[in-house]
């Protein structure tokens, strides 16, 4: 089995589009979730939400732009950056080597949402006439191929919150049985539309506005949690067979080094600490790591009150007393979840946190929870000598995933 390399990574993000800005934020705890308003039935619906700093203008001329759903957009130009920052000439390589993995929860949510309320609330008899091209769930993944021209595998994965470690998790099997040489993985979303909005506020999963400081609505294993705020943006990475990356001199950013996959059955909606041990044990299988060897957990951790008392004790269960001495990070307090593209963003944070030594910090944890009694880096982001990370993903649907990483020398 080949080891597999991340050579670039590409983000658009609430917390910005760089890989050092947005790190910067995470480690200063910098929170990108404001209150976003929606106008409905005349009046105003308001929800802390994290919002991606991003003009779709920018990156496309008006005719391409009207063909693409924000979820594409932000899913193109996340590609667009991976590659670039791989370094990676696509015309020195077979392109049916090249695979295209992409995970999202709901899709194109945006234009149907639009297409509904034209046709529903404007009582037109007309809707637009690429509403089906822009609103398929593997738009995104299917513009990436066109724009790179890339003849291998093309697939999307949609398992709600788990989306997107699904879609780095397959490609990494594929790259270590050796079918493919390179891939482009990740997850894209784009849910803060009033429709999917409304859907996640009727579930009352979403977090109420803070009222002294908005900015802290989402509180991860607080005591006083009380829910999770929707985010949007992508984040891919470029995933290599480590020979390939080392015969072109690429750099070397990190390791995928095991994926673990489990399913709940108990309860659509409700996690169980069976299915997230048995997700984090696969990885740490497949990774030949040793519990003993992990040196931090980046957190599924969405701030509702069962998850992240559900992930405690998961994880307690799989490391035991040693869970105590892990660091968990828990980033989705400062911006917000990615649903379909989380797993593929916090990947992408837990990289950059082994390259920098740093256990990111769990933001607006101020109230301690007996229940949630492990190390959560709180407040402030700790400098640590780590070389092994998990990160979870944990989906409505039972679908359970783990990522796990190694170090590799700046």
């Amino acid at each position: 089995m080949r080891r597999v390399a991340v050579t670039g990574i590409g983000v658009v993000s609430p917390l910005g589009n760089g890989t050092e800005e947005i790190f910067k934020a995470a480690r200063a705890g910098t929170s990108a979730v404001r209150v976003v308003d929606h106008p409905f039935a005349d009046r105003a619906m308001r929800w802390p939400a994290a919002p991606s700093r991003f003009d779709g203008a920018t990156y496309f001329d008006p005719a391409k732009l009207r063909a693409l759903d924000r979820v594409s957009q932000f899913g193109i130009v996340a590609a667009r950056r991976a590659l670039a920052d791989s370094n990676l000439d696509l015309t020195a390589i077979d392109r049916d080597r090249i695979g295209v993995f992409v995970g999202t929860g709901m899709g194109s949510s945006q234009t149907m949402d639009t297409g509904y309320r034209v046709l529903y609330g404007e009582r037109s008899d007309r809707i637009m006439p690429l509403t089906v091209l822009m609103g398929m769930h593997n738009s995104a993944a299917a513009w990436i191929g066109q724009e790179m021209q890339l003849t291998g595998p093309n697939i999307t994965y949609s398992t709600a919150c788990s989306s997107s470690s699904v879609a780095i998790g397959e490609a990494w099997l594929r790259l270590r049985r050796g079918e493919l040489d390179v891939a482009i993985a990740g997850g894209a979303e784009a849910p803060l539309s009033l429709g999917s909005l409304m859907a996640w506020h009727a579930m009352r999963t979403l977090a109420r506005i803070d009222e002294i400081d908005a900015s802290a609505s989402c509180k991860p294993f607080a005591r006083n949690r009380c829910g999770m705020l929707l985010g949007e943006g992508a984040a891919i990475i470029f995933l290599e067979a480590w020979e390939h990356a080392l015969e072109r001199g690429a750099a070397i950013l990190g390791e995928v080094a095991g994926y673990g996959l489990a399913t709940d059955i108990g309860h659509i909606a409700r996690p169980s600490v069976a299915g997230q041990a048995a997700a984090i044990q696969a990885a740490l299988r497949s990774a030949n790591m040793d519990p003993s060897t992990v040196d931090g957990i980046n957190a599924h951790a969405t701030g509702t009150q069962a998850n992240d008392a559900i992930e405690t004790a998961a994880i307690r269960s799989v490391f035991g007393a040693r869970a105590n001495d892990i660091p968990i990070s828990a980033t989705k307090a400062v911006h917000g979840h990615l649903l379909g593209a989380a797993g593929a963003f916090e990947l992408v944070l837990s990289i950059l946190a082994l390259r920098h030594q740093v256990a990111l910090p769990t933001m607006h944890l101020g109230i301690a929870d007996p229940e949630c009694d492990l190390d959560y880096v709180p407040q402030v982001a700790r400098e640590l000598s780590m070389r092994t990370m998990l990160s979870n993903s944990f989906a409505f649907g039972g679908t359970n995933a783990v990522l796990a990483l190694r170090a590799t020398t700046p």
